[in-house]
């Protein structure tokens, strides 16, 4: 993480804390853990949701090997704009409530893995359920869900729509964070 990435993401959080759930970027210690559960040679097509500056997008594109298809979704502009700069051979999206949307349009029948850097719990009940509702969706059978959050208040939300496969602490992260991975229900 450079300086320039720091300003860019405490700018976005001074502008929006409710979407911009830090203050500076996810640590290297977090956005480690957060790929640690995923399969990665299975993986042909992710959403990473809340990219920020790429703290963790960097880390995903070093895991990928053949074609994966990567879609990233992030509400600030800027942001936004270092991604496409950063990544051009990923899409870059504003609005995570589309996922399914985004993925139809590129021709994406179902994520594998979705990784998740958003703050739900500052968002609305609406948005939240609006949230899972595209996550869930759009998942494979099977598929998994990671994301972190700075507290255990997502937990029972998360686990109505999911199974929850286990929740682990990062302290070296500002705010200390703890690392959901979940799993999609198998259809019957």
């Amino acid at each position: 993480m450079n300086i320039n990435e720091s300003l860019l993401f405490l700018r976005g959080f001074l502008i929006n804390p409710q979407r911009v759930g830090s203050v500076l970027p996810s640590s290297r210690f977090l956005a480690t853990k957060m790929l640690q559960s995923v399969p990665w040679n299975e993986v042909k097509a992710v959403a990473e949701l809340g990219s920020g500056t790429g703290a963790i997008t960097s880390l995903i594109k070093a895991q990928l090997s053949g074609p994966t298809k990567v879609l990233l979704f992030e509400r600030d502009k800027k942001m936004r704009n270092k991604l496409r700069t950063d990544y051009p051979d990923f899409t870059c999206h504003s609005n995570a409530c589309q996922l399914v949307k985004k993925m139809n349009q590129e021709g994406i029948g179902s994520l594998d893995c979705i990784i998740s850097g958003l703050p739900f719990f500052n968002f609305t009940s609406e948005m939240r359920d609006t949230l899972m509702n595209q996550i869930v969706e759009a998942l494979k059978p099977g598929g998994i869900f990671v994301a972190f959050q700075y507290s255990l208040q997502m937990k029972k939300k998360f686990s109505e729509d999911l199974i929850i496969e286990k929740i682990e602490f990062v302290p070296f992260n500002f705010p200390p964070a703890f690392v959901y991975t979940c799993r999609k229900r198998e259809t019957l």
